[in-house]
């Protein structure tokens, strides 16, 4: 629908006269925007202006007319029809047909004003203003329905050359009324007035009476808009269908007549790859050709009100194709002379391309079947010999009968991707994995000529559709997805990788141009989905083979996408916490690339920066030990002045926390005498017993003191200060981080570089009762609430006295 007229500008000129109920012609609510629709079916603003609604002496009517409001032209005029059927759309827009071909809209800029025109239209008609089209069965007037009952049917003029004016008029008049229109499809069929039209089209033609000609454009096209199955089976019957086609030649609007027979009798060719022996078959095939061709070549673009008046033509057309389908699958002999010419070592090439094409065209009908008809259809072609004589197409020369045998192909994955597996398995035992069909997919992946890679990406969607897990069925005997898993790693997963292991031999990529990067990403994607679907297949294949140290060698690639691709890959390998990842990483010392391309990147703030970031932060907020301590270890020297983000800071403070718990058991003794105490019944993380502990009121203890119950408290304090102590100066110390980055975060959302870590020296904390740990997201240091066994928040007898330990 046209789109609402924007905020109203300068006020509008005044009407020429015109009442307007309401108020002055300057009141935004009879504001609008005026469109036509173009041939294209798009609406084109026609101008801003103002509505109104008078008698016009010229037109002898009500009329609409709109006066632009930047100089009070006339936008339009417009006769209020009886018949016309205005339709009222989202309460703010009027619609309708003004002429064949002409459909006008106005657009309000307020719903009041556009109420009100409605009125207007519909008192001019005799309608009930809370109708949203005007002309409808069940709006018509008493005096249209009792003049429909009293006449039983339609009389037509006699079918003669000089009456076809008159004809027309009727066709045209019934359109609007769905009664009159019934009745004249009824009158039409009845007395086979179709085929004595069509005897008039050829006196018209012998005659060269292009008026008559121009009458019968216009007849024709009307009974289309009747939409009746009845009067489709005549008109596209064998002897009727070109003689409609050309009347349809002679449009009144075009200054010449168009070629249609022309072009379906001497350029169209029917090419029959096999011998269709059912005369009834090729007769339909026919058919359907020439329906399609009047569909979306022939006829005018349909107006909004005709687009429904042609649901039967496409009815016709798609219940023609399943009855095609039907016919073919059906016919066994033809099937199996299709399959046996395609495979057939002796077949010329352009008979086997045209072979495969209608093979291709015969899938794409299937589409069209109901879901049942469509698994009998493919069970046919499986039983035919489909995979096979796929295979053998996809292994020759000519690149159109290949992207024909793709495209077919991606309907047999995404019918039934198991019927492909359970193929490609069997065919293993007995072919090399050269041959094999899935080999021949990713080959075709790899030479995809199209620079933008176009076939590549429909055959990596079909690969990850073969692989993916959720697919693929598990019975009692066996399980598809060990067998298919175990037969892709071993015979196909090296042909998938051969690229990229080709590509990166060296410290950066062997050839960098962007079609290549482009096939690499894709091959990596298909990748990461492994990692994260195929479990123990894929893990055991990149750290046998040292996939993740060649992916890395792409962070060295000038083309960011490719970079963030093998960065994506990484990530997705830590973030599944496997320690025989993490041991295989740290081993080759894996992190390098990583931190080599964060430096490399420098102070740009890009999404290479940001991931790499990401990355850092899943491994400290998930507290993977071994890789924080890998990455502090071998790289913190590199990452140190980086303080823009806490990350790295993050970091290695865990890494000092766990060097103190290496270091110091008896923080660990402690810890474990606390968590008995809290009466713990769920399985939290260590951090947040610790945080939990440590998470209590100020206003329930004075500096200087901390929650420990009598009954917990050792008989040697000292043997415990030393580790508690530490601890908390590093939880006041994250604390004030955390703070500090808050006030220094500038405009961008970043924080500020310039901001540096202060340390105090020579000065030990004391333990206090300030809330560390558990405090909401966003809202750091804020006072929380000390936790009891009864009910949270409130504090029982049994921790009601406090013991003040002070820290000198």
């Amino acid at each position: 629908a046209p789109e609402q007229p924007s905020a109203p500008a300068a006020s509008a000129s005044q009407s020429g006269g015109c009442a307007v109920a309401g108020g002055r012609m300057t009141d935004t609510r009879r504001r609008v925007k005026v469109y036509t629709l173009n041939e294209d079916r798009q609406w084109d603003d026609r101008g801003t202006g103002h509505v109104s609604s008078c008698y016009v002496e010229r037109l002898k009517g009500m009329s609409l007319l709109v006066r632009a409001e930047s100089d009070g032209s006339l936008l339009l005029e417009s006769k209020i029809n009886p018949n016309t059927a205005y339709q009222k759309q989202q309460d703010t827009l009027i619609v309708w047909s003004e002429a064949e071909n002409y459909d006008l809209a106005l657009s309000f800029q307020e719903k009041a004003g556009c109420d009100e025109i409605w009125e207007k239209i519909c008192q001019v008609q005799g309608k009930d203003p809370s109708v949203d089209i005007t002309q409808d069965l069940v709006d018509e007037s008493e005096e249209e329905r009792f003049d429909d009952m009293s006449s039983p049917g339609l009389e037509l003029p006699s079918c003669e050359l000089s009456r076809l004016e008159e004809i027309a008029e009727l066709v045209a008049s019934s359109l609007p009324s769905p009664l009159r229109r019934e009745k004249l499809a009824l009158a039409l069929e009845n007395e086979g007035y179709i085929k004595k039209l069509l005897e008039i089209f050829h006196v018209c033609e012998d005659l060269e009476n292009i008026e008559g000609l121009h009458h019968l454009y216009e007849i024709i096209k009307g009974i289309f808009l009747l939409n009746r199955t009845a009067l489709f089976e005549v008109m596209f019957s064998e002897e009727c269908i070109m003689d409609v086609i050309g009347c349809l030649e002679y449009d009144p609007s075009l200054s010449q007549s168009r070629k249609h027979r022309e072009f379906l009798t001497k350029t169209a060719k029917f090419k029959e790859v096999i011998p269709i022996s059912d005369p009834e078959l090729k007769q339909k095939i026919h058919q359907t050709y020439r329906v399609q061709y009047i569909q979306d070549m022939v006829l005018p673009t349909p107006s909004v009100f005709e687009e429904n008046m042609l649901s039967t033509l496409h009815s016709f057309i798609f219940f023609n194709k399943v009855e095609i389908v039907g016919m073919l699958q059906e016919d066994e002999k033809f099937l199996t002379d299709l399959f046996a010419q395609l495979t057939d070592e002796a077949t010329d090439e352009e008979k086997r391309q045209e072979l495969v094409n209608f093979l291709k065209e015969f899938c794409a009908f299937s589409q069209t079947l109901q879901p049942q008809n469509r698994d009998a259809f493919f069970k046919t072609l499986s039983n035919m010999g489909i995979l096979p004589a796929l295979e053998v197409i996809l292994g020759m020369d000519d690149a159109q009968v290949r992207s024909a045998a793709t495209d077919i192909f991606s309907y047999l994955v995404e019918y039934n991707p198991s019927m492909v597996r359970e193929f490609v398995m069997q065919e293993a035992q007995q072919n090399d994995d050269d041959i094999l069909l899935i080999n021949l997919i990713i080959e075709h992946m790899i030479c995809d000529t199209d620079p933008e890679l176009g076939g590549a990406v429909l055959l990596m969607g079909l690969l990850r559709t073969l692989v993916d897990p959720e697919n693929m069925l598990a019975t009692a005997n066996k399980t598809e997805k060990t067998e298919f898993l175990g037969f892709f790693y071993k015979h196909c997963m090296h042909v998938l990788t051969a690229p990229l292991l080709a590509n990166t031999t060296e410290d950066k990529p062997s050839k960098d141009d962007f079609q290549t990067a482009q096939l690499l990403a894709l091959i990596l994607e298909l990748l990461t989905f492994c990692v994260e679907h195929h479990t123990y297949h894929i893990k055991n294949y990149i750290i046998n083979k040292d996939i993740l140290r060649r992916v890395l060698v792409l962070m060295a690639s000038k083309h960011a996408f490719l970079a963030l691709c093998a960065l994506r890959f990484k990530r997705k390998i830590i973030g599944l916490k496997d320690e025989f990842y993490n041991r295989y990483i740290m081993k080759s010392f894996l992190f390098e690339p990583v931190v080599k391309a964060f430096l490399n990147n420098g102070s740009r703030y890009n999404l290479m920066n940001s991931a790499i970031i990401e990355m850092f932060e899943f491994i400290r907020v998930e507290d993977i030990k071994s890789l924080t301590a890998h990455v502090i270890e071998n790289y913190w020297k590199a990452l140190e002045d980086v303080d823009y983000v806490q990350t790295f800071k993050g970091l290695k403070l865990r890494f000092e926390q766990q060097r103190e718990r290496q270091d110091n058991p008896k923080l660990d003794s402690m810890r474990s005498i606390l968590r008995n105490h809290r009466y713990r019944r769920d399985a939290r993380t260590l951090e947040d017993e610790e945080e939990m502990w440590f998470n209590t009121d100020e206003d329930d203890m004075e500096d200087g003191e901390a929650v420990v119950p009598p009954s917990d408290k050792p008989k040697n304090d000292e043997d415990i200060m030393d580790p508690i102590s530490k601890f908390m100066e590093r939880k006041k110390l994250k604390e004030s981080e955390e703070k500090e980055v808050l006030l220094k975060t500038n405009l961008s959302g970043r924080q500020s570089p310039s901001f540096k870590l202060s340390f105090s020296s020579g000065t030990k904390s004391n333990l206090t009762s300030q809330s560390s740990a558990s405090n909401l997201p966003g809202s750091p240091g804020s006072p929380g609430s000390p936790g009891s066994p009864g009910s949270p928040g409130s504090v029982s007898k049994s921790t009601s006295q406090m013991a003040a330990i002070t820290t000198k």
